[in-house]
């Protein structure tokens, strides 16, 4: 895979991530365990795995259009991979420390999400920052 299927393939993954937020039968009532949040509209668990509300899912709405846009040339695609792999190690992080799992009671990420973060920001760190793709003039536009 080169870094603009990466930004393409990621791009779809944050709108199916986002889409699936919304819907009624994929989005599961919070867990006991769950902490209150300020914002609780569509406040649940995705796929009864990963917890998200509104703003989570807006959040994976846009990172998904930026991977369609990013998917337009090369350069483009890496800032994409970059911004993802530093954005989503920053949530994975502040998905740890209490307080910070909820962004002040905005937008869960805590639980499975943690997980889910690092699988996002793996991939994407390399291809942002290891992975050198061979420069096609016709379709990978620097």
């Amino acid at each position: 895979m080169n870094t603009r299927t990466f930004a393409l393939v990621w791009g779809i993954v944050f709108l199916l991530a986002g889409a699936s937020g919304f819907v009624p039968g994929l989005l599961h009532p919070p867990g006991p365990d769950h902490p209150p949040l300020a914002v609780d509209a569509f406040y649940g668990d995705a796929l009864g795995l990963f917890p998200v509300n509104i703003l989570h899912n807006i959040v994976h709405l846009l990172f998904g259009v930026w991977g369609l846009l990013a998917y337009k040339s090369l350069g483009a695609s890496r800032n994409f991979a970059r911004s993802v792999a530093i954005i989503y190690a920053v949530l994975l992080v502040a998905g740890l420390v209490p307080g910070l799992n909820t962004m002040f009671g905005l937008v869960p990420l805590f639980g499975n999400d943690v997980w889910l973060h690092l699988f996002l920001a793996a991939p994407a760190a390399y291809y942002g920052f290891v992975h050198r793709d061979r420069v096609d003039t016709a379709h990978n536009r620097a």
